[in-house]
């Protein structure tokens, strides 16, 4: 991505790790150093719909740099939409804006929308990924394995647990959590387990409490450096609660075999994109065998940072 190396870009989200991973990764793969910014919108324009325009009070952090307006502004989430037709304004059109998903709005209101492809957007300037942009690379995951002699050393095979939780769609119910412990119970292989704030203490406790016998089995105490690249670098296989729409993505783009964890619930859109997952061949639905495949890695980042390339040069 040589032709856009020198050129300055932002990010703004509403500070979100998932939505803003996803624009990281399209700027990384563009080669471009980005600062993030993030966006908290007052009332009473928090609460309203972008379709109405009428965003008019809003703060970042950290404050705006006064240095002058980006060439390439990333923007994800409902409330960045106000950040990006400000900038676009100030900028007097001088700045390239690029929306991460579905903004529900009309996408002419960016010069680029990247979305995937159980989105319902559409248009001459929308462009659809299999999945969502990530930050998962080879050369990324292989170097953070080395920064974790305590996985490193566990034996092969070994699976990474990748354990989200409740949401607006799904739901992990300590019914899940217990079959889902006897399963990898069964299991001969190294676990390395890691959780997210969504899954509860009361779910976590189980896990640990059910698999403390386990022969080899890590748990992320969420003390220290976080060791999720490591996991996906060194996992021969890969298990993910069907409730991230990142996580999923993130994992098929290892190339390895990937299960999702069914939890209780489904939307149309994650569900959707699970299906495409499972068409592609990168995904299969666990339950309790455990097998290993091949499929072409997803590359949706580099997809979207050669989609912004031939935009940008080419406006």
């Amino acid at each position: 991505m040589q032709k856009l190396k020198n050129i300055s870009c932002w990010i703004i989200t509403e500070g979100m790790a998932g939505t803003e991973n996803q624009c990281l990764g399209v700027a990384e793969s563009l080669e471009v150093s980005a600062q993030i910014l993030r966006i908290t919108l007052t009332q009473p324009w928090k609460s309203l719909s972008p379709w109405l325009g009428f965003e008019q009070a809003f703060t970042f952090s950290p404050r705006l740099p006064t240095s002058g307006w980006p060439d390439l502004l990333i923007v994800s989430g409902r409330k960045s939409i106000a950040a990006a037709r400000y900038i676009k304004k100030q900028s007097h059109g001088k700045t390239f804006t690029v929306f991460i998903q579905d903004p529900r709005i009309s996408p002419k209101e960016f010069d680029l929308v990247i979305a995937p492809e159980h989105d319902p957007v559409t248009g001459d300037n929308v462009v659809k990924t299999t999945a969502a942009p990530n930050r998962i690379t080879s050369d990324k995951i292989t170097q953070a394995a080395n920064s974790f002699a305590a996985l490193r050393d566990m034996p092969s095979p070994r699976i990474a647990v990748l354990i989200g939780g409740n949401s607006k769609a799904h739901r992990l119910t300590s019914f899940i959590v217990e079959k889902l412990c006897t399963h990898l119970a069964a299991l001969t292989q190294s676990l390395m387990i890691t959780t997210s704030r969504r899954t509860g203490a009361e779910n976590e406790e189980m896990l640990r409490h059910h698999l403390s016998g386990h022969h080899n089995v890590y748990f992320w105490d969420h003390q220290g450096e976080n060791p999720y690249f490591a996991m996906l670098a060194l996992a021969d296989i890969i298990m993910v609660t069907n409730d991230s729409a990142s996580m999923l993505s993130e994992a098929a783009t290892t190339g390895k075999p990937v299960y999702a964890i069914p939890l209780e619930g489904g939307g149309k859109r994650i569900d959707a994109m699970l299906s495409r997952l499972i068409n592609h061949g990168a995904v299969r639905i666990f339950d309790g065998k455990i097998e290993s495949w091949t499929y072409e890695p997803l590359n949706d980042a580099d997809k979207a940072a050669r989609a912004i390339e031939d935009a940008f040069t080419s406006r």
